[in-house]
């Protein structure tokens, strides 16, 4: 069941993007998603993984954000 949020646009940014890693600043994901990244983030966070990706790292000090892909479990 996928649950909509305010990141949905980023969700399904990152599952058509389909690279196994990659980074995005807070501004690209203000751009992609239409809304700023705040501290909701970390609770919503958790749907990504319904897509197929993880958040690995959130660093405040360089505002970037690391994304991985979640190996498919045979």
């Amino acid at each position: 069941m996928i649950i909509m949020s305010k990141y949905n646009p980023l969700w399904k940014w990152i599952n058509k993007n389909k690279t196994d890693d990659f980074k995005l600043t807070f501004a690209e994901i203000e751009n992609i998603a239409g809304v700023p990244i705040d501290h909701s983030f970390l609770t919503f966070k958790k749907e990504l993984l319904q897509y197929g990706f993880k958040v690995v790292k959130i660093s405040m000090k360089e505002q970037t954000v690391d994304f991985e892909k979640v190996e498919e479990e045979a």
